[in-house]
């Protein structure tokens, strides 16, 4: 899969695209951007919401449970240094504590979560 980004009409913002896929990315106007999309940290939140989601509904289909519905909410910002992600997980619907509990392992072995946990190498060719 390739992403790419390139100028948009605003001052700062970006146009977003992967696959058949576009989406917008800007700065804050505190930034000198015209905030016409989330910033980028947002977008990592949002990979990180989506992929959590995911990844839970499906693995409670497979296995059965009564999961209705899975609402991840994502607070993010620098804390003491370090860039963090504090992930807030809500399960609907008749799951009992160890169902709940195993969705939030599963939760912790989504492929976005994996990545960000793990070691990153980033590549970068310019010319």
């Amino acid at each position: 899969m390739e992403v790419r980004a390139q100028k948009g009409s605003g001052k700062l913002q970006q146009v977003i695209t992967v696959g058949r896929h576009q989406l917008l990315s800007d700065a804050p106007e505190a930034f000198g951007g015209e905030d016409s999309g989330p910033e980028p940290h947002d977008l990592l939140a949002a990979a990180l919401a989506a992929c959590t989601t995911l990844t839970v509904t499906m693995y409670a289909r497979r296995k059965g449970m009564a999961l209705d519905d899975v609402r991840v909410r994502i607070e993010h910002g620098q804390e003491a240094g370090v860039y963090a992600f504090r992930r807030h997980i809500e399960y609907v619907g008749e799951l009992g504590l160890e169902e709940r509990q195993r969705l939030t392992e599963i939760a912790n072995k989504c492929p976005v979560h994996k990545t960000l946990s793990g070691s990153i190498r980033i590549e970068t060719e310019a010319r």
